[in-house]
């Protein structure tokens, strides 16, 4: 328990099934401010799953979720989430500059940030006219960081932030995730190995598929 508040989301007995098999669960969890919860697993035991199910995106088959003490439905989990996932979600034909200014426009922006000044932060900083279909593979994955550092989520799901990334990759999201908690915000990782923490305050949740 974190005695500076409430959490910022909690779980109490979700589950998933898809065709009768059970995919994870029943599970409870929390997530507060100023924190990372890390949810490790084998390949196949749900993380991804869970992470759709937190971010409204998929129907639990059991348990409930709330953001802020308040039960979650889909228009919650868009303003309290901000979701990192394998698709990376991009408009390819737009800039990397009108990508995040179309983020803006559907979900707002937290105070003080500034499209620029998110792509100088994730290291894009003179590829604001470049349409996000003509970058690599890890500058789209910094698209997707600039785009959460935009955005006024306060929770961050992040599935397998660390894959396929280099070493100067993994310090940058961790710094993002640092600074993302020193202002007040949390954060949900997976992974499947090991972790490269940073200096921030990290839980571990360990998911098992159900037997």
């Amino acid at each position: 328990m974190n005695a500076s508040g409430p959490p910022l989301l909690r779980a109490f007995g979700l589950s998933f099934a898809r065709s009768d098999e059970a995919i994870f669960g029943p599970l409870d969890l929390e997530v507060f401010a100023a924190e990372a919860l890390l949810v490790e697993g084998a390949n196949g035991s749900g993380k991804t799953t869970l992470l759709r199910v937190l971010a409204g995106l998929l129907q639990p088959g059991s348990g409930r979720v709330e953001w802020s003490g308040r039960e979650e439905h889909r228009q919650i989990a868009a303003t309290h989430v901000g979701l990192l996932g394998h698709l990376l979600g991009h408009k390819g034909e737009l800039s990397c500059l009108e990508n995040l200014q179309f983020v803006r426009g559907l979900h707002g922006s937290r105070p003080g940030a500034d499209e620029a000044a998110c792509l100088a932060e994730v290291g894009l900083a003179g590829y604001e006219d470049q349409p996000a279909r003509a970058l690599s593979a890890g500058q789209r994955k910094r698209l997707a960081l600039a785009r959460l550092r935009l955005m006024p989520a306060r929770l961050w799901l992040l599935d397998e932030p660390f894959a396929n990334l280099d070493l100067q990759g993994i310090d940058l999201v961790n710094l993002l995730i640092e600074r993302h908690l020193g202002d007040g915000g949390g954060a949900l990782l997976t992974s499947h190995g090991a972790y490269a923490t940073g200096a921030y305050r990290t839980r571990l949740l360990r998911l098992e598929r159900p037997a």
